[in-house]
């Protein structure tokens, strides 16, 4: 269907991309919801958004899935702090509706569902039980493990030897029969050593163990990190699956231990492709929640809009690194100004009196006909954004060359509007014609601002005045809605 070819971490090396079935299989590695989202994060997002919205332009249909990780020590070390909530599954739902909100405003599409961890451990029991059953993995003290020297593959996305490999888990390695094996199901809950690293030095410290647990056949207790994904991503997808994106950060041990425990458990190939983008750095280091020099993505989408945003992460290509800076910045902004004032212009001319049915511009349309090949060919050598934004600029400059005329080529204009609406817009996903985005946005901050004078009259007891207001919104096409949580709203 393409000539499409990817750079696959399993293998070292660049390859066409063939899928396993009429339907491509994708899974990204989700946030672990003990912060909110920083720019290396929406990095992940943007690039694996690009590849869906390619694939689907090249004619793919695409099931994607993305998980979230609401079950971690990291999450429980912030119970208590601030507003957050009292318990673990309280401050993860938090973090959880932040992020959807920074997905929803960076312009992703939706995946075709988010599972939670809270939501799949019965699941993760069955496949660690089935994992116990083959051999692959053992019981020590009511904790499941599964035993790197049983699968004779092991290490073979991060080309590693076990005989090389350092412990994962030190506080549990008595319990382990080789240092390298890692948990599956961990007893209990998480001990107050496990969070102290993570949490606020001015948070008295936890007591006793915390955070959720579930009965298992071998006693109360929680799912390991790595079997999470394997879980989630059979139970959604399949047992084999075509693409699974993450960060370079993720290879191993999460990734590598995918594949050990989701192909012993299976006897099939976990992922045929993995993608790895390569992490965003901030003054030489990779930009963390645990080094402290993030970025939110609240803040950023805030300061600079989507639009830059993107054009920031379309400047590089997934699988390298990445500086953010206020120069970058500054350039992205740079260049999403002269795509939005080109295609703005275009759009003027094309509907002004001075676009002419005989007028031809050759160069116009061939530059056209030129952006769709370089695009293409772009995008198909592994999702080469870099070069395929550079074939977008080089139509503005042709256009703007056009639009310097008095007369103007509608054929040829009508084309380019056209392909930067569908290469712009629909595959990278920039929002160009902003001024009905930002309607939007301001009828979403009016219809919002009642909600809040309902909510006030409601708490005074004028319910009177609160239903009116109620009606009157309803009136105007916007349905309102009552949650626990409070108000909801659908514009027309």
């Amino acid at each position: 269907m393409s000539d499409l070819s990817v750079t696959n971490t399993l293998t070292g090396a660049q390859e066409p991309f063939e899928p396993v079935g009429d339907e491509v299989l994708l899974y990204v590695c989700g946030l672990t919801v003990s912060d909110d989202a920083h720019l290396g994060h929406a990095r992940v997002w943007t690039h694996a958004d690009v590849i869906h919205r390619w694939l689907e332009h090249e004619g793919y249909s695409v099931e994607h899935v993305e998980n979230f990780t609401d079950v971690n020590e990291k999450i429980v070390a912030r119970v208590g702090e601030d507003d957050l909530g009292d318990s673990e599954s309280e401050v993860a739902r938090g973090f959880t509706a932040g992020v959807i909100d920074d997905m929803r405003g960076l312009n992703l599409r939706r995946a075709a569902v988010y599972p939670r961890v809270s939501e799949h451990v019965p699941e993760i029991i069955d496949l660690v039980e089935t994992l116990v059953e083959k051999g692959y993995a053992y019981e020590a003290n009511g904790s499941v493990y599964f035993d790197v020297t049983t699968f004779d593959d092991y290490g073979k996305l991060s080309n590693q030897r076990v005989d090389e490999l350092e412990a994962q888990g030190v506080e549990e390695e008595g319990e382990k029969r080789h240092p390298a094996d890692f948990a599956l199901w961990k007893a209990g809950g998480v001990t107050p050593d496990e969070v102290a690293e993570h949490r606020d030095e001015d948070l008295p410290p936890l007591e006793g163990e915390q955070g959720q647990t579930w009965e298992s056949p071998w006693g109360q207790g929680r799912p390991g990190w790595h079997i999470e994904c394997s879980a989630m991503s059979m139970t959604h997808l399949d047992s084999t699956i075509d693409i699974h994106i993450g960060g370079h950060d993720l290879v191993f041990p999460h990734h590598e231990n995918e594949i050990a425990q989701s192909e012993a458990a299976t006897g099939e190939q976990f992922a045929k492709y993995w993608l790895h983008t390569g992490l965003l750095e901030t003054e030489g280091e990779k930009m963390s929640s645990s080094l402290g020099n993030y970025f939110y993505v609240s803040d950023a989408l805030d300061r600079w809009g989507v639009n830059v945003l993107r054009t920031f992460y379309l400047g590089t290509q997934y699988g390298t690194k990445q500086t953010f800076s206020e120069a970058a910045m500054r350039e992205a902004e740079e260049r999403w100004e002269r795509l939005e004032r080109t295609y703005e212009d275009a759009v003027a001319a094309c509907d002004s009196v001075d676009a002419r049915t005989k007028v031809e511009d050759s160069a116009l349309r061939e530059a056209v006909e030129d952006t769709h090949e370089e695009f293409r060919a772009a995008m198909n050598d592994d999702f080469n954004v870099r070069e395929a934004m550079a074939a977008l600029l080089e139509l503005t400059r042709v256009v703007n060359n056009h639009l310097s005329g008095d007369e103007y080529d509608y054929r040829g204009l009508k084309a380019a509007v056209e392909t930067l609406e569908a290469l712009g817009g629909d595959v990278f996903g920039l929002r160009l014609g902003a001024s009905e985005a930002s309607d939007v946005g301001v009828a979403e901050d009016l219809v919002e601002l009642v909600l809040e004078v309902r909510e006030e009259e409601r708490e005074a007891g004028n319910y009177d005045r609160a239903d009116a207001l109620r009606d009157e919104l309803e009136a105007l096409g916007v349905e309102v809605g009552d949650s626990p949580e409070g108000p909801t709203y659908r514009l027309p």
